[in-house]
């Protein structure tokens, strides 16, 4: 059973970015929400919900995008890709990124468009996280995005120079 998580923002505080269910990469009874706004008390709040067993925040902040704040409402997959990387590296990160997308989503070979790439808000530590959100119209657009046409693969090869390591989850919305 879904929690109910209108009950987790029924108030002006906290707005829903997405909520999206495990294709793969998640386990079958978890689901990746994405909130924004005065979320300090978001851990409690979930955990209060009575089908939420244990909750795992990271708090982030867009990069390149998203560049509204709109809650997700395309159907299709979305690729959740999470890097290690060193905070001095999160500029150019964000850089090559938005650089690379310029052809990568517009093409005619596969339908794909990045919602959102996002680093810790925090990072006075050496390492951290930043976390990629793709849409794709499928799982064979995702296939064959994977050799992008202009100069997008040669982007996302610098940018995975300076990744120390990623981790991808297939998801979808769930509305």
């Amino acid at each position: 059973m879904l929690p109910d998580l209108d009950s987790l923002i029924d108030n002006e505080d906290i707005s829903l970015w997405g909520k999206f269910f495990g294709l793969f990469g998640l386990g079958s009874n978890e689901l990746i929400v994405v909130t924004y706004g005065a979320v300090s008390d978001v851990n409690e709040r979930l955990n209060s919900l009575d089908s939420v067993d244990s909750v795992a925040t990271l708090l982030l902040v867009p990069t390149a995008r998203p560049t509204t704040d709109e809650q997700r409402t395309k159907e299709g997959l979305y690729v959740f890709r999470r890097f290690a990387v060193n905070h001095k590296d999160v500029e150019e990160i964000a850089d090559l990124s938005k650089e690379a997308w310029k052809s990568f989503e517009n093409t005619d070979e596969y339908q794909a468009i990045p919602q959102a790439l996002f680093c810790q808000g925090d990072r006075s530590q050496e390492r951290g996280t930043m976390l990629l959100v793709t849409w794709y119209d499928g799982l064979n657009s995702w296939q064959t995005s994977r050799t992008p046409p202009g100069n997008a693969g040669e982007n996302f090869r610098r940018r995975g120079q300076i990744t120390l390591s990623t981790t991808a989850t297939a998801t979808r919305l769930l509305t």
